[in-house]
Order: structure tokens, then sequence, then C-alpha cells
């Protein structure tokens, strides 16, 4: 297992990239956030550590599989308590912090405004810094990517309502910053994903027959992604 390729975004930001799964390490004058915790990786603590010495905490953008390999070195993490209603949801973390749709994690000079985005998972969430911009979004929001929505909990419906929702405040955001595909992006995506959202639920868009994990799903390409699907 090799470790994560670090970069410096900015002077308190970084990028840890598995190749596969990216995730995020924010810091403040007083605090440090991990923004998921990888999927290979199972040392993000100590990764963490080597770029600051600030106190560290844990937020999920949400629970599947490939966001939480790094959860057992810490005590607790912030998370929606949406995303304990998954059936499929690893949480190894003691204590959940609960996040919902508008509060607010201060690092001290640093807010971070937790931003609800469901459908990809119940409790998927962004988070938006309030000084910079920089969305770091989780799944949802994908450029050149496969955007999972089949399974239990997943829902293109709650999907395009969170995207919506967001793009009213599409103005705030100077860039997005994705756990997968092309990173950075910009924000003329959230419409881009709307669209052909919404052009998949009319039945506009053709598929392609697929089988994931075992489960067969529908592949409809829209240009700016691929979305996954239920067959029915």
């Amino acid at each position: 297992m090799s470790a994560p390729t670090v970069t410096a975004i900015d002077s308190r930001t970084w990028c840890l990239d598995e190749g596969g799964v990216r995730f995020f390490l924010l810091a403040g004058n007083e605090k440090a956030l991990l923004v998921d915790s990888g999927m290979h990786t199972h040392d993000a603590r100590d990764v963490a550590a080597g770029l600051t010495d600030l106190p560290l905490s844990l937020f999920n953008t949400h629970c599947d599989v490939d966001h939480v390999g790094s959860n057992t070195q810490f005590d607790e993490v912030w998370v929606s308590p949406m995303e304990l209603v998954h059936p499929k949801a690893p949480h190894d973390s003691r204590t959940v912090r609960p996040v919902w749709d508008g509060d607010i994690i201060d690092l001290g000079g640093r807010e971070l405004e937790a931003i609800a985005l469901p459908g990809h998972t119940p409790g998927s969430m962004a988070l938006l810094d309030q000084s910079s911009g920089m969305l770091f979004s989780g799944d949802p929001l994908q450029r050149d990517g496969r955007i999972f929505m089949f399974g239990p909990m997943r829902s293109v419906a709650a999907y395009i309502h969170g995207l919506k929702r967001l793009r009213t405040r599409a103005n705030e955001i100077t860039s997005i910053w994705p756990c997968h595909a092309t990173c950075p992006i910009g924000v003329e995506v959230i419409d881009e994903l709307i669209a052909g959202a919404e052009a998949v639920e009319r039945g506009e868009v053709p598929y392609t027959d697929a089988e994931m994990h075992g489960t067969p799903i529908r592949e409809y390409d829209v240009g700016v992604s691929t979305l996954l699907c239920d067959p029915a």
C-alpha cells in the first residue's frame, strides 16, 4: 500500500490523492480538519500530522467505503446523521458529531459551511470555505467522472433537488474540489449536472446496460459525467 500523493493547494490547504480517490486537509489559525480519510490509506492522521501541528478533526462528506479508510484513527467524526441510516455505510468512529445543512465548522479565521447535497447518499455534505469560496464537494459534483446513483438510499430526484439548492449559492463559489475525476472544476458543472440528471429522469438519455459489484445498472452518459443508475 503506497502513501497518498500530497499536493499543497495553498499555504493552508492540501490535497491527498490515492489515484482513484482524493481527500483534503484544511488548516485554520487554531485547528485543522481532514475532509474524508481515504480508501486504501489507513494512517491519514499521521500523514496530516506531517503537514500541520494544529489539533486535527475529521469530517466525512459521506460514508461510502472509499472515504473512511482512516476513520479508526479518530475518536470522533463530523458527519451528517442522515449517513447513519444507509445500510452499507461503514462507520468506525466511536463518537458522531452531527453536522446539519448550514452548520459552521470554525477552524479559527477559517469558517467552513456545511451544505447538504443528498442523492448520491442520503447525507452527502459539501464544505464551503467562506473566505476563499472553495467548495469541497465529495462525490456529487464531478467532471469526466462516474457518479454512483444505484443501490439503497440513492435518489436522482434528491440529487437534482440538492444541486438546484446549491445553484442559488453559485456566486459564492470560486472553485470546486471533488473527490474523484477532474480537480478542480468550475461552478458551471452544477448547471450541466442538473440538465443531465433531469434529462435522465425524462427518459431522454440513451443508456448502456452494465454491472457494478455484481449489481445490474444502467450507465447514462450525460456529457459532463456518467450517472450509474438502477435499471428500474
